[in-house]
């Protein structure tokens, strides 16, 4: 995506072609539906990843740098499992996690994001307390509330398998990073289509509407990268934490892109039923 117009001029077409089929949306409601579509949690998420200029080469290049053993400062997550390209804002209050986002800051800018096994834990200090495999994320952004409260943009980078905690005023993890299997391989690629075509349906978004190349244009989930297509549809689907933590420690991607199938496939008969 060149710029924020660009995500402008999407908004406004998708706006147009639905009010031509008599289906009417505001300004801001096609702003948002826009962003869902790309993959963000919302629009003010999407306009901070195009303000932040990083583009995924630099991202991807930066997570093949993650080595085993290097300890990562923790942003423990009550009801938030972020996954690998998936950017999001987060609130940090917590004086233990907003020391981790401040180390990160004057050092590589990376945390590690994992949710922990129990929402109303406060102090989560344990491998029992966390869930074993977590996402490396880049800090796009970070500022600071009138409360003291740090609101953070974090982009996911890499699965990484948490071994080993350590606590110097801040929770920090030794980590093994996680390599996808079967990523390449032919069933992978025979799955990708059929997942995008239930994503379709399940969020009743015809792409088809879009404008002439805009899937390319503005980064649609594509079915030439089945990691990455499963990874962009994951955060997508209303699922439930535990769901979600299952598909992120799941590696091998043909058996990620079959569960994706099944659990769409199952929420389109919950909401007919």
């Amino acid at each position: 995506m060149r710029d924020f117009r660009d995500a402008k001029a999407m908004a406004q077409t998708l706006r147009e072609t639905l009010h031509a089929k008599s289906v009417m949306f505001t300004i801001s409601e096609s702003q948002e539906l826009v962003a869902r579509i790309l993959g963000f949690r919302d629009w003010n998420v999407l306009a901070a990843r195009i303000k932040s200029g990083q583009s995924s080469a630099t991202l991807a290049d930066a997570s093949t740098s993650i080595s085993a053993g290097a300890g990562i400062p923790i942003v423990p997550m009550r009801d938030l499992v972020l996954f690998p390209h998936m950017i999001s804002r987060i609130f940090v209050a917590r004086e233990k996690t907003r020391q981790a986002v401040e180390r990160a800051i004057v050092s590589d800018q990376r945390v590690l994001i994992v949710a922990q096994r129990n929402g109303t834990d406060d102090h989560p200090s344990t491998l029992k307390a966390l869930n074993p495999v977590g996402v490396i994320a880049n800090v796009i952004d970070r500022q600071t509330q009138v409360d003291g409260t740090l609101k953070v943009t974090v982009r996911g980078l890499q699965r990484t398998r948490l071994v080993r905690l350590t606590d110097d005023g801040f929770l920090a993890a030794e980590v093994t990073p996680m390599a996808d299997e079967r990523g390449r391989s032919a069933e992978a690629a025979a799955l990708s289509r059929p997942v995008l075509d239930a994503y379709q349906i399940y969020a009743k978004i015809d792409f088809s509407a879009l404008p002439p190349g805009s899937k390319i244009r503005f980064g649609l989930p594509s079915i030439g990268n089945p990691s990455l297509l499963a990874d962009t549809v994951a955060p997508l689907l209303s699922l439930s934490i535990e769901q979600q933590q299952q598909l992120l420690e799941t590696s091998d991607v043909v058996t990620r892109l079959e569960r994706l199938i099944e659990l769409m496939s199952a929420g389109r008969l919950k909401a007919a039923g």
